[in-house]
C-alpha cells in the first residue's frame, strides 16, 4: 500500500480546483462511471470525503458505517461550498500520524489506516480522472497521489474481491502514461469522452 505518509492536500486542491470549474449545464453529463452523471459523480466525492475524513479522525459512526453503493449519490444546494471545505478538512486529518496507525472503518468495512490512506488515495486520483474526463478538463493529478494510486491498484490485481470494487481491468500498453495504466486498472478505458 504507502509505506510512507503522504500529504493528500495536493491532490484534495487538484479535485477542488476541478470542481469549481463545473458549470450547472453540465451537471447532468455523463461520466465514466456507469450510471452516474456528473452530479452524482461530485456527491460521491463529497460523500467519500467525509467518510475518509472522519476515518482518518478515527470518528467512527454513520459516515464510515455506511457502505458506498447504499445509495446513489448526489449533490444540495451548497455543494459549490461545502465540497472544498470538505476536502481541506479530509487532508488535514491524514496529516495526523495517528491517522496512519492502528484500526479504522470506511464503507463499513474496518481496516488498518494505512490501507484506509491508500484506498482515499486511490478515490481521488481515479474520481479526479472521472470528474475531468466528464468535464473536458486537463488532468494532472498530483505525482505522488498517482504513484500511489496505481500501486494500490497493482496490488489488487489478484484479489479475489476486486471485481467487487473495479470494473473489469481495461488492457492498456506497458509503455503507456502512468495515469492511463491507472485508469485501465481501475476498470476505465483511457480513450473515454463525454462523446463515447
Amino acid at each position: 500500500m504507502t509505506d510512507t505518509m503522504l500529504d493528500l492536500g495536493p491532490q484534495t486542491r487538484v479535485i477542488a480546483h476541478l470542481a469549481a470549474a463545473v458549470t450547472d449545464e453540465q451537471l447532468a453529463d455523463p461520466t465514466p462511471c456507469p450510471d452516474l452523471a456528473v452530479r452524482n459523480l461530485l456527491g460521491h466525492l463529497l460523500g467519500l470525503s467525509v467518510a475518509f475524513r472522519d476515518a482518518g479522525r478515527k470518528d467512527l459512526g454513520a459516515t464510515t458505517d455506511t457502505a458506498p453503493d447504499a445509495s446513489v449519490p448526489d449533490i444540495g444546494p451548497g455543494w459549490r461550498e461545502e465540497l472544498p471545505k470538505v476536502l481541506d478538512e479530509l487532508a488535514d486529518a491524514w496529516r495526523d500520524p495517528a491517522a496512519w496507525t492502528g484500526m479504522t472503518r470506511a464503507g463499513g468495512v474496518d481496516l488498518p489506516g494505512e490501507v484506509a490512506a491508500a484506498v482515499a488515495i486511490d478515490e481521488l486520483v481515479v474520481h479526479g480522472w472521472d470528474l475531468a474526463r466528464a468535464t473536458g478538463q486537463g488532468y494532472e493529478p498530483d505525482p505522488a497521489a498517482l504513484h500511489a494510486s496505481y500501486a494500490f491498484l497493482q496490488a489488487c490485481v489478484g484479489d479475489p474481491s476486486r471485481d467487487e470494487i473495479f470494473g473489469p481491468i481495461v488492457p492498456v500498453p506497458d509503455d503507456a502514461p502512468l495515469l492511463d495504466r491507472a485508469a485501465g486498472l481501475s476498470g476505465r478505458d483511457p480513450g473515454w469522452t463525454r462523446t463515447s
